[in-house]
């Protein structure tokens, strides 16, 4: 087991279990016990962690980057360390890394969903860029796809400590794929470092390739300062070519030949998306700018006559320039009568012969309605009768519908329903927007859901004020709403107060009990009272514990118990003092004298039962298949109760004293198998 797992960091963040193991740190989901939330925190190993430069750099990159508020980065809500764990907290993701996607998807996509994926990674590099943050290490594994189809780039806050500290070995193998030509020489590194390593990301994407492989990082590595990569158009003719120019734009060796900056490249993908059929006029930084020169053939001298050479090279001229116009003529019109036949032909399929050498299989249109892009994208591609026959093209419009969560698709184009037939049908989706200012705000149905996710929500989107209504209920888990009020439909508005009646879970009836040994008497009955319980007799003892503190508990720790037990405490008085003894003279005792011993001997044995410990062991009944409830009574005191599961066979319970009357209950009836030892 994880040494971190179970452990409370700074008595907030409880670490709950491993999400994922980096070169550098360890994430783990946790919960947040101030807000009650669930996150993610990142904590730096600890052989890193003993280096004071790595622990003072982490926490300064961590802390700014939790400056940055972009909807395509993770954010970073807090930087911390407890004892010797540095660690940040973020948000925690719900979604897989791009490199799952990509794998999920095949190996490869379509240059619609990779032109959707690399204009929000864009997005997120110029927000980080702005600031002054370069990420170094970006790659698939570090952006999240969510659900919506958005992307979130995390590990901004460790990748400057993650490139000082990088060797060419086999764990660096997953990064030096994308690290930029600077990087793996150890030059000093940019912005456009950056956009070096998102361009491979889209070279990946589109391509189902990496542009370098090697059996090493250093032999990779070095492919990226000398090495020229196949075109994206040789292995995937599919792409645009303005896709095609962008990708080796972003990838130039040469840095001042790369864009410039994120928004640069921004700019180029949005006037792909615009016209995909772009060519940028920009010569590709891969060619080469400066051609050898050539020098023109020169034919050996030979000795002529002036005269006769003249009207040779006249004769000669005429006759070529008349050929080469004869050709030409012939050859455009073989072109024309060519470009009429197609035409012809074209106009007959289109009519005529339609439908005889069609297959004939007609497909259906699914309703993608409600969905999000990437569950569209997932439902086609892993259903049978749609697989290959359907593509999802996002439109530039979006519209807000209270019908959908923002995100999720409203229309489509063509309607689910219609039957297609043939090629592969493209479908137009319109994505749920966010509301508008002056759009009609309705009370969501949101039963059901986080309480907590949907408080701020409500508060920071809807303007409302949020009031809380907790109620144990067996069937909803913990923290899920139970009702609103208003109810979902109601229109809102800006100040109301929306009330969620949110779930407690079920109602608490049994507590376990703790161990009260050591506790001062007031600090023992306030545990006491906080578990629900009650506090019965208090007797002092004399005991070798410090004086006034538990020596013995009625209820043993870790038993499961009833609320409102009572639990009887005994309190240390501590050590009986020692009274020193008068030196007298020893005379020889009479024989009434030593029977007088004997009756003393006999009584002081007596009060030393006061202190003896007796172990009750009561042997449950046989047989049983629910939790029994016990009860024990020592001297006409309740002294024990506790509930005893059905596959637990005895119970054992101690009492310090003098045993005058001992009764046993068992599910409230008398019972009569036990032992006093």
């Amino acid at each position: 087991m994880d040494q971190y797992i179970g452990k409370m960091l700074n008595d907030r963040y409880e670490i709950l279990d491993v999400l994922g193991v980096g070169g550098m740190a360890v994430v783990y989901k946790a919960k947040c016990h101030r807000l009650n939330r669930l996150v993610a925190v990142k904590i730096l190993k600890p052989e890193l962690a003993a280096d004071p430069e790595i622990r003072s750099r982490f926490h300064d990159e961590s802390k700014a980057v939790g400056m940055m508020n972009h909807p395509n980065i993770v954010n970073v809500f807090d930087v911390n360390q407890d004892g010797d764990i540095d660690y940040f907290v973020m948000e925690l993701v719900e979604g897989i890394t791009l490199k799952q996607y990509i794998k999920k998807r095949g190996g490869v996509l379509n240059w619609r969903e990779a032109l959707h994926f690399s204009t929000q990674i864009m997005q997120a590099l110029g927000h980080a860029h702005s600031r002054g943050i370069v990420h170094r290490d970006i790659k698939p594994q570090n952006i999240m796809v969510l659900r919506d189809g958005s992307v979130k780039v995390a590990d901004f806050g460790i990748a400057r400590i993650a490139d000082s500290q990088r060797t060419m070995t086999k764990e660096a193998l997953g990064s030096v794929h994308y690290i930029s030509p600077e990087q793996a020489k150890g030059s000093e590194v940019d912005e456009r470092s950056d956009i070096y390593s998102a361009g491979v990301v889209l070279y990946e994407m589109l391509t189902g390739r990496l542009p370098y492989e090697g059996d090493t990082p250093v032999a990779v590595a070095v492919q990226h300062i000398n090495s020229i990569p196949l075109a994206p158009r040789e292995l995937n003719p599919e792409i645009p070519r303005g896709m095609e120019q962008i990708i080796m734009k972003a990838m130039a060796q040469d840095r001042e030949l790369r864009y410039p900056d994120a928004e640069a490249m921004l700019s180029d993908l949005e006037a792909f998306r615009k016209d995909p059929a772009i060519v940028f006029d920009y010569q590709d930084p891969w060619m080469l700018t400066e051609l050898p020169e050539v020098t023109p053939y020169q034919p050996e001298e030979v000795e002529v006559n002036s005269a006769s050479t003249e009207e040779d090279e006249e004769e000669d001229e005429e006759e070529t320039g008349g050929g080469k116009r004869t050709a030409f003529i012939i050859g455009g019109v073989i072109l024309a009568i060519l470009l009429v036949i197609f035409l012809i032909f074209r106009m007959l399929w289109a009519t005529l012969f339609a439908g005889i050498f069609d297959s004939g299989e007609v497909y259906t249109v699914p309703d993608l309605r409600g969905l999000t892009y990437t569950e569209a994208e997932e439902y086609i591609f892993t259903t049978d009768e749609l697989n290959g026959h359907f593509t999802v093209t996002i439109s530039e419009e979006t519209v807000y519908d209270a019908t959908y969560d923002v995100g999720e698709i409203v229309s489509q184009d063509p309607e689910s329903g219609t039957s297609t037939k043939g090629d592969v049908t493209e479908i137009t989706v319109v994505l749920c927007a966010e509301p508008e200012e002056e759009t009609e705000l309705v009370m969501p149905d949101i039963v059901g859901k986080d309480y907590t996710e949907w408080a701020s929500t409500l508060s920071e989107d809807y303007h409302v004020t949020v009031k809380y209504n907790p109620q144990y209920s067996s069937d909803y888990d913990e923290g899920l709403i139970i009702s609103t009020d208003p109810v979902a439909g109601t229109t809102l508005t800006e100040g109301q107060t929306v009330t969620l009646t949110y779930s407690r879970g079920e109602k608490v009836t049994t507590t376990t009990m703790v161990s009260l040994y050591g506790m001062t008497e007031n600090k023992a009955k306030e545990t006491i009272e906080e578990l629900g319980l009650t506090t019965g007799t208090v007797t002092t003892v004399t005991s070798s514990e410090t004086a006034g503190t538990v020596v013995f508990q009625s209820v043993k720790s870790g038993a499961e118990v009833e609320l409102g037990t009572t639990v009887n405490l005994q309190i240390s008085s501590g050590p009986q003092p020692e009274d020193p003894e008068p030196e007298v003279e020893e005379e020889p005792e009479t024989d009434e004298q030593e029977t007088e011993n004997n009756n003393t001997n006999h009584t002081n044995h007596n009060d030393d039962d006061e202190d003896e410990t007796h172990t009750i062991v009561v042997t449950m009944p046989s047989g049983r298949t629910a939790t029994s409830t016990i009860s024990i009574r020592v001297n006409g005191v309740n002294y024990y109760s506790a509930t005893v599961p059905a596959d637990q066979s005895q119970v054992s319970v101690e009492y310090k004293g003098t045993i005058e009357s001992l009764e046993v209950l068992v599910d409230g009836s008398s019972y009569s198998e036990y032992t006093v030892q």
